[in-house]
């Protein structure tokens, strides 16, 4: 799955900041909505982003992310959140996840040294 690259609080035309994925970068789309006499209108297709406390097995404890439910059902199909991380392209996170990955694999170095 490819990501859209992380360009972190990007505000729309009205000045909101719109939700982001924080391990995927899943964002808001732009669709058209075709009648049956095909005028078409346009319309924002707003991902389910939730607030979410995931638990790291590397770090023994709790991170708290803004993530798409779509994102925690493909975590849950590779095998939880740290082989999800670890696995995810550098460009797709955000700042916050940036960090997070930076300490788990800090933790992974101390573990085999």
């Amino acid at each position: 799955m490819g990501c859209a690259h992380f360009i972190f609080l990007n505000k729309n035309e009205f000045g909101v900041y719109m939700a982001r994925c924080e391990l995927t970068g899943k964002r808001p789309r732009v669709k058209n909505l075709v009648s049956h006499s095909n005028i078409k209108t346009k319309s924002l297709a707003m991902p389910n982003i939730q607030q979410k406390k995931l638990y790291s097995h590397i770090l023994k404890g709790f991170v708290s992310l803004k993530v798409a439910t779509s994102t925690l059902k493909a975590m849950e199909h590779v095998g939880g959140f740290d082989l999800f991380l670890l696995r995810q392209d550098p460009r797709c996170l955000s700042p916050r996840a940036l960090k997070v990955l930076q300490r788990m694999r800090r933790k992974i170095a101390e573990k085999k040294s």
